[in-house]
């Protein structure tokens, strides 16, 4: 950041991870965007310091999807090199601040702290994006918290975890796809996966099961809002839902819709 006092910066990060409910040594899964942070001054890759210097011991992860450029045309994805799509700070991160990326050729993610490997190790085994493997079925398990910084709720990956374990082909392209791979050890490995298909989608409604039970905790960073929620509250709230209705996360007649 751009500061005459570096150190009340840093302090303000801690602050504002705290009003989330975000504990010294626990596990964050950041969505981001980084627009608002970017005009008050603050450099993507100081930013990321300071939220991985905040939790301390704890795990720091953020997606490094890459659906855009890698797909049957371009069939290779290579853990240190292929950039993420998901906004600087998540390719700053990815570059500079992680220590892992998981295996896989759409729906990285990459990951710095004591869970690094709990996370990342087994994605690239897993035949769809978000299953119980990849880093979306992991964050429940290890009581992360999904931190909204500046995007909405239909930017929630794990949305897509409750997808596949519920109605897989409902929402997964029938056919799959094959990948060359390459580890950030340079191992290189065949990755077969399923896209997920173009849906009118409203995942804003998980937000509002979350609210409800008043689970969701909000603040800011120099104007610049966020929200977090457990990660096994969205598991748990959500499979709930999907049990009910397999097709859940699909937008009604005249409910909020995005297409993705």
């Amino acid at each position: 950041m751009i500061a005459e006092d570096s150190k009340t910066a840093m302090s303000d990060v801690g602050g504002f991870l705290s009003a989330l409910g975000i504990r010294w040594g626990g596990v964050v899964m950041m969505h981001s965007s980084f627009k608002g942070l970017s005009r008050l001054g603050w450099r993507a890759e100081d930013f990321a310091q300071a939220l991985t210097d905040a939790i301390g011991p704890g795990s720091l992860a953020m997606p490094t999807m890459s659906w855009r450029a890698v797909n049957l045309d371009n069939p290779v994805f290579d853990a240190a090199r292929t950039s993420s799509i998901t906004g600087v700070l998540t390719e700053s991160f990815r570059r500079a601040g992680a220590s892992h990326r998981s295996l896989h050729p759409t729906h990285s993610v990459a990951v710095v702290g004591e869970a690094a490997d709990e996370l990342t190790r087994d994605h690239h085994l897993d035949r769809t994006p978000c299953g119980e493997r990849s880093p979306w079925g992991r964050l429940a398990q290890l009581d992360a918290t999904v931190v909204m910084l500046d995007v909405g709720m239909d930017s929630c990956t794990l949305v897509h975890h409750l997808e596949e374990a519920h109605a897989a082909n409902r929402y997964l392209r029938d056919d799959e796809e094959r990948y060359r791979c390459t580890a950030l050890d340079g191992s290189e490995h065949w990755v077969v996966t399923r896209r997920h298909r173009k849906l009118q989608r409203n995942f804003w409604k998980f937000e509002t099961l979350l609210r409800a039970q008043g689970l969701v905790r909000d603040a800011e960073l120099g104007g610049v809002a966020a929200f977090a929620f457990p990660a096994k509250s969205l598991v748990a709230l959500g499979m709930e839902h999907m049990r009910a209705d397999p097709y859940g996360s699909l937008a009604a007649p005249g409910e909020r819709a995005k297409l993705m």
